[in-house]
């Protein structure tokens, strides 16, 4: 059952269950009141003494206001005098010439038997047959008789008995509804607060565990409730945790290889201008002719040192998000044929052909970035065929709202296990980097780099003749 639905029927049955016991608690009440009014003890009028003065007061008030001048002046005086009467358990009969004119009270089967034995005493004084009594008096205003009667019963109950009986009822009304609130609160409370206090427990130990150190924890929640979502959201915060633990180790691992990478390459131009400069020194070269080849070397060395230094200045830019981005719409068909009538010339002497098959393509890139991509490519290409002549082959089709850009060549290829690192920075598929001639291991770093730039994805794959085949994905233009 969710959280939810349990709140709904706590909240339906802090409606009912007091009401229900309001209820029955307000029945015993009332039957308490009906049985103390019908089984009452004359507790307002013990003795006749007793009537017999309240009775002359309620009579000399009734006669003062028989004498107002009108009708309907005295009915309401008259109706005035209920709460004395109610106070003492008594009834008023007032007769007009014989006939009714005012009567308040409870009537009784002994009113009559009373009134014919007062008749005999002249219509004036009192009566009583043992449980009922009689007062009675006769006055004449203008000309008018009245007979004002008055009532009581020693088993009827006075108004302050009542008034104690009933406020003793309300007492413990009051007190049924505020013990019936207060236990179903507690009750329904534990119902709901159990349900909440276990997911709650689950949590808290998850917490711990990770915070322990512990990311495989994963929390093992069934119930389909308002906490499932949260527990699989923790679990999945856990797997998406150790993964940026992961991600961190590998980054500072690659910060290492970097250093070493650095460190390597540099080391070995380094050396090399190190020794040329002692063999000058020492007077290895002593004619003109090997002095120019030592300097020769010696700049060719520096250049390389120049050459990568800039590359890890800009790999760097781009790590930092700093490099300079300027894109626009371009005719990536157009890019890739101006480039190569460009530097085709130069690679084909040095020994790789270029050629490109080409559909229309339209791309919002920086031209500055994507040409660094292609040369960054077609240099790796250059540097690592094993033929005298190599090739590399440029295609374009439009493939899944975008473009592939496939860059193929025939050199040796890599180890599949290599695929996935030749991205990484400093990194090259001979292991012992013994050949630092063959590049700095960031090329292909800078174009990866350089292509999620521009909201794309690159990839390389083992070629059908053997050689490495990098394939780009870009997206099209906006509008295009």
């Amino acid at each position: 059952m969710t959280i939810k639905k349990r709140l709904v029927i706590s909240n339906i049955m802090m409606i009912i269950v007091p009401t229900v016991i309001t209820a029955l608690i307000g029945l015993a009440c009332v039957g308490m009141v009906w049985y103390t009014v019908v089984h009452g003890t004359g507790i307002g009028i013990e003795h006749s003494k007793d009537f017999y003065m309240a009775s002359q007061g309620i009579s000399k008030m009734a006669e003062g206001i028989l004498k107002n001048p009108t009708r309907k002046e005295r009915l309401n005086h008259l109706a005035d005098l209920s709460q004395i009467l109610d106070r003492n358990a008594m009834s008023l009969r007032v007769d007009e010439n014989g006939e009714n004119f005012y009567s308040y009270g409870n009537d009784s089967t002994a009113d009559s038997e009373l009134q014919n034995a007062m008749n005999v005493l002249s219509g004036e004084g009192y009566v009583s047959n043992g449980e009922r009594e009689l007062y009675a008096h006769q006055v004449r205003i203008n000309g008018t008789l009245y007979r004002i009667s008055i009532f009581a019963s020693h088993t009827e109950l006075s108004y302050g008995t009542l008034k104690v009986v009933v406020t003793f009822a309300a007492t413990i009304l009051l007190f049924g509804i505020f013990m019936s609130i207060l236990v179903t609160n507690r009750f329904l409370t534990k119902f709901v607060i159990k349900k909440i206090e276990y997911p709650l427990d689950i949590l808290s130990e998850g917490v711990r565990q990770i915070r322990d150190g512990n990311l495989e924890h994963s929390i093992v929640y069934e119930p389909k409730d308002e906490f499932s979502p949260i527990c699989s959201d923790f679990n999945e915060m856990a797997v998406r945790l150790k993964q940026s633990v992961d991600l961190t180790q590998q980054q500072e691992q690659s910060r290492k290889e970097l250093l070493a990478g650095i460190s390597h390459d540099l080391r070995s131009p380094l050396t090399s201008i190190r020794a040329y400069v002692e063999g000058l020194l020492d007077g290895v070269a002593k004619t003109p002719e090997a002095q120019k080849n030592y300097l020769n070397t010696i700049k060719n060395k520096a250049e390389d040192i120049d050459e990568m230094v800039e590359k890890l200045f800009m790999f760097s830019k781009m790590e930092l998000g700093e490099y300079p981005d300027h894109p626009k719409f371009i005719h990536l068909d157009d890019e890739i044929n101006k480039l190569i009538s460009l530097i085709g010339k130069e690679y084909e002497e040095n020994g790789l052909i270029i050629s490109a098959k080409l559909n229309s393509a339209t791309i919002s890139a920086d031209p500055e970035q994507l040409r660094r991509v292609l040369i960054n490519i077609i240099e790796n290409s250059l540097k690592y065929k094993h033929k005298e002549i190599g090739h590399l082959e440029i295609y374009l089709k439009e493939e899944k709202g975008g473009y592939k850009l496939s860059l193929c060549d025939d050199g040796p290829g890599v180890p599949p296990e290599s695929l996935h690192s030749l991205f990484d920075a400093f990194y090259r598929s001979d292991p012992a980097r013994q050949n630092p001639n063959r590049g700095s291991g960031l090329g292909l770093s800078i174009a990866a780099n350089a292509v999620r730039r521009m909201n794309g994805k690159i990839h390389a794959e083992l070629g059908n003749d053997g050689g490495l085949d990098i394939i780009i994905w870009l997206p099209k233009a906006e509008g295009h």
